[in-house]
Formats: C-alpha cells, sequence, structure tokens
C-alpha cells in the first residue's frame, strides 16, 4: 500500500456505504485509488461479511468518458483488478446505496463529507424552526416526536463513529473529537469486528493476488 486512506460509513437508503479517502491524501494516482478500492473492499469483507463488495468511483457522471485523466486511468485499473468494480458513480450515488464502497481522493471526498454535515445540520434546524413556528405546529411536533425519534436514530453520528485508517500494520481507527460513550463504544466495536475477521491479513492477501498477476 503506498499511501494509507480514511474510511467512513455513511447511511444509505439501503443500509450504509463506505467511502474513502477522506482526506489523508489530497493528491492521488490512479494506482492510490485503486488500492483505495482494495481497502475499502476488504473493509466491507470484514465488517459486514459480504464476500464480493461493490465498488463505485466517485465522478462526475456515469459515462466512462466523463472525469479528468486520473479518474479515467484508474476506472481502467479497477475494471481489470478483479474487485466487483460497479463503475463510475454520482455524488447522490452514496445515500442512494448504488455501491458497497465509493473511492475517490482525499480533496473530493473530505468535501462531500463536510457538505453532508453540513446538508444534515440545515435539515435538522429547518425542521425544528417550523415546528416551533405557531402554537399548532407545536401541537404537531408533539404528535409527531415517535417519528422524529426514529429518523434522528437513523441518522445519529454516533452510531458511525471510527472511520478506519486503512493501509497500515494494525487496525486504526480514527474517532471523532466530541465522541460521547455511545459513539466511543461503535468505534471499539467496529476496531474488533475488523481484527476478529482479518481486515489486515485480507488487504495483504488481496494485493499480493493481485501484484502476482501483474508481475
Amino acid at each position: 500500500i503506498d499511501r494509507p486512506a480514511i474510511a467512513t460509513v455513511l447511511p444509505s437508503m439501503k443500509g450504509h456505504t463506505y467511502v474513502l479517502d477522506l482526506g489523508a491524501n489530497v493528491d492521488c494516482s490512479a494506482e492510490h485509488l485503486l488500492q483505495f478500492g482494495v481497502m475499502g473492499a476488504m473493509l466491507v469483507a470484514a465488517i459486514e461479511h459480504k464476500d464480493r463488495p461493490s465498488v463505485g468511483l466517485l465522478n462526475i457522471g456515469e459515462e466512462v468518458i466523463k472525469g479528468n485523466d486520473v479518474v479515467k486511468e484508474a476506472g481502467d485499473l479497477l475494471r481489470n483488478s478483479g474487485l466487483n468494480f460497479h463503475g463510475n458513480v454520482e455524488g447522490n450515488d452514496i445515500y442512494e446505496g448504488t455501491v458497497d464502497v465509493v473511492v475517490c481522493d482525499g480533496f473530493v471526498g473530505n468535501v462531500a463529507l463536510k457538505t453532508s454535515e453540513g446538508l444534515a445540520q440545515m435539515v435538522g434546524a429547518f425542521l425544528k424552526q417550523e415546528f416551533k413556528r405557531t402554537l399548532f405546529t407545536k401541537l404537531l411536533a408533539v404528535a409527531a416526536m415517535p417519528v422524529l425519534k426514529r429518523f434522528k436514530k437513523r441518522v445519529d453520528h454516533r452510531l458511525y463513529n471510527g472511520a478506519p485508517l486503512l493501509g497500515l500494520r494494525g487496525v486504526v481507527l480514527k474517532s471523532h473529537g466530541s465522541a460521547d460513550v455511545l459513539a466511543f463504544g461503535n468505534a471499539l466495536s467496529r476496531a474488533a469486528e475488523a481484527a476478529s475477521n482479518r481486515l489486515i491479513e485480507r488487504i495483504s492477501e488481496r494485493m499480493a493476488s493481485m501484484n502476482e498477476v501483474n508481475a
């Protein structure tokens, strides 16, 4: 592995989507993106117990001709990698759950993550403002409270705490600085799951097999 990558799991319409890199590498080569795809696929295989996780390459369009030269070259490498490569995906595919793993460079990934966090905060603030607007809307808020609580639980960032730093010789997870007991416990559980299901060994074995094919 040339460069470690930060991965995270985000909620989607179909469960979860793993995205990497989220900021460890601003400038990436096509080979780096290929390795991110391998590490992301092995992470999902270890934690979600999927034999062949689907991998998508984040781009400005689904067509093969879209994107800059690095992304186009990375697409060719991923198509010939033996991974379950879906092809190019767009930003909306992250939350639609089109693929299990979305690969991008750290610059794009970090911007996508921070934009998503900002949007979630804005939607939450708008809902509070509208429910507090009149006495009638306050009464509606009381009636809608069970639904709102279930919605809040589904998008609770504490459930997704613990971003794996992949590509090292050990299981390393980055926890959010404001993590409480629930969030930190989820990060520890994710780390234990990765270790018990041989995440490091899976990555090493997959990279070794690819190197033998390309030798």
